[in-house]
């Protein structure tokens, strides 16, 4: 593929594990006169940086004020082509969303290159129900003495409509998308559950949850216990939750296996 038109391109790199993007991403990307690997959003392991750089060339790292306040990026992309990486999916953020209709109110192609999301790996790998999974939502780390306590409200909301929910876990204790991130680990994120819960009047001492840890990579681990167990858990670098509904009976078995 060579002679791009000026362009941005948005392109998925999959899950963090570069074997699983594919060959439309690899040769988009090495297309484009310029290249941005995305930090903000989501986070590519850092041993899967320099084989980054093998497959499609040299780039260069664009956190969160390179995308929410994307001129530079936008002013590029009038006059060049321009791959912007993002590890997963690139629609599986509004913030790409937002990027997609900020490029095309200034009338810049905006072309998309799909990726192997979190969401498509922990739905099928976990063995519970995809149709059975109600909104998806973040746990933010506290700041100071603030909890966001609506995370948790939506899994509330979730599971009084017999539904699952995918937990994606913080990667910026900070909230400015600019240092290195750090990825939530599973003590902080069952406390922060606990901490939620204790906030609003709730007692989830019962919970049984599921951890899912470096999900698409050759070291992928799931492990289905009560919050003391996954909160001692700790293995792994990049983890998500999933809060489970009430369970039918070839969900209970398929969870069984990771007990």
């Amino acid at each position: 593929m060579t002679n791009l038109e000026s362009g941005l391109w948005l392109i998925g790199l999959g899950p963090g594990d570069l074997s699983s993007m594919t060959t439309a991403a690899i040769e988009t990307a090495k297309a484009c006169k310029y290249r941005f690997l995305e930090g903000y959003t989501a986070l590519l392991p850092l041993d899967e940086e320099p084989k980054l750089t093998n497959m499609v060339g040299e780039y260069e790292l664009l956190m969160r004020p390179g995308v929410e306040n994307p001129d530079e990026l936008l002013q590029l992309a009038s006059e060049s082509s321009v791959a912007l990486m993002i590890v997963g999916d690139p629609l599986q953020a509004t913030t790409h969303v937002d990027l997609q209709l900020r490029a095309k109110a200034a009338g810049i192609n905006c072309h998309v290159i799909h990726g192997i999301s979190i969401t498509t790996i922990v739905t099928g790998a976990v063995g519970l129900q995809s149709y059975r999974f109600g909104r998806q939502v973040t746990l933010a780390y506290p700041y100071g003495d603030y909890l966001a306590t609506s995370p948790f409200e939506l899994i509330l909301d979730n599971l009084q409509r017999n539904l699952h929910t995918l937990v994606l876990l913080d990667l910026d204790p900070t909230g400015m998308g600019v240092d290195e991130q750090k990825p939530m680990s599973p003590a902080v994120a069952v406390d922060v559950l606990r901490r939620s819960a204790d906030k609003i009047g709730e007692n989830i001492e019962q919970w049984k949850i599921v951890l899912c840890s470096d999900m698409g990579r050759p070291e992928q681990r799931i492990f289905h216990g009560t919050l003391d167990e996954v909160q001692s858990i700790n293995d792994g670098s990049i983890h998500c939750i999933v809060i489970p509904g009430r369970l039918d009976e070839l969900e209970v078995e398929a969870l069984t296996r990771w007990n």
